[in-house]
């Protein structure tokens, strides 16, 4: 056997365990939504919808020093605790004219280290771990082939930090986060065929004959994402309906009164009232000052 046949040999045996190295890497547990970060052009604004309307526990931060210096914009942010694991951070800064106001959304992991790991294994491009802006929390972020920003944080560090809710908050879950999608094939291989996330329900204004949303489940919990499909790019305002978080309520007629009875009374009127969904859920859809969506839904089938 020559010198070239041998380094040939080693090359592609090489190669071989390379490939199922790949193969082999275990992805750790995706165990639910962690937070969702917006921005926002008033953060005083946003304390009153959030805050107030929702009744959510709010703990102003941010991060200070080099790293926001080198992030270029305004860190302030106020944390709403949803449930001891859940959170959504509100991010001041928003510039006039800005569309787009999703930072990004995050999924807690068992084993951060590992599915960096798997990640990058799969070809994923990965930035991290470290502390992230601006929410200031140590995970790992990719970009989907949308261009949303997922975040890895490790559920145990996050659960330890916990949050006091308010006793007046209309939801302690949230149940999906919405993105746009115009290519659902490309997104599928990093949701489905990556993360290992599974359809359980698609529907539209004139389903069957034309899908708008398809729900994909996280693989180790109930929380799902919502793609909110779309054949062309989204105006501002269909951005504000699209990346959007869904809060669960047991009796939506009960948070129907608290959100009239919380909103002054010149502006009921603006109010949209409960609705029955396409997938057979009576919800509610408020929007924050900027146009973010924020959806109550019952969890459960109208009968």
């Amino acid at each position: 056997m020559t010198t070239l046949t041998r380094l040939a040999l080693l090359v592609t045996v090489a190669a071989t365990l390379a490939a199922a190295r790949r193969a082999d890497t275990a992805r750790p547990a995706l165990t639910g939504i962690d937070h969702v970060v917006f921005r926002t052009s008033s953060t005083l604004a946003a304390q009153r919808f959030y805050g107030e309307l929702l009744g959510l526990s709010g703990v102003p931060g941010g991060v200070a020093g080099a790293t926001a210096a080198q992030a270029g914009e305004s860190q302030a942010w106020t944390e709403y605790t949803v449930n001891a694991r859940q959170h959504v951070f509100i991010v001041s800064g928003l510039a006039a004219g800005t569309d787009e106001r999703l930072d990004h959304i995050a999924v807690a992991t068992t084993d951060l280290t590992a599915l960096g790991t798997y990640l990058r294994d799969k070809g994923v491009k990965v930035d991290g771990p470290r502390v992230h802006t601006p929410c200031g929390i140590e995970g790992l972020r990719v970009t989907d082939p949308e261009g949303h920003t997922i975040e890895f944080v490790h559920e145990t560090e996050i659960s330890s930090e916990g949050g006091t809710r308010s006793g007046n908050e209309l939801s302690a879950r949230l149940l999906h986060a919405g993105i746009t999608v115009r290519s659902e094939s490309a997104v599928n291989a990093f949701y489905h065929d990556v993360l290992g996330m599974t359809e359980i329900w698609r529907g539209g204004f004139d389903y069957p004959s034309k899908t708008n949303w398809v729900n994909l489940r996280l693989p180790d919990a109930a929380d799902y994402l919502e793609y909110m499909l779309r054949d062309a790019p989204s105006t501002r305002r269909q951005l504000g309906v699209d990346h959007h978080i869904c809060l669960v309520v047991p009796d939506i007629q009960v948070a129907w009164e608290q959100v009239r009875t919380r909103t002054p009374v010149a502006e009921r009127d603006k109010l949209a009232p409960p609705q029955i969904g396409k997938n057979d859920k009576w919800q509610i859809n408020l929007y924050d000052p900027d146009g973010t969506r924020v959806e109550l839904m019952e969890p459960y089938n109208v009968k």
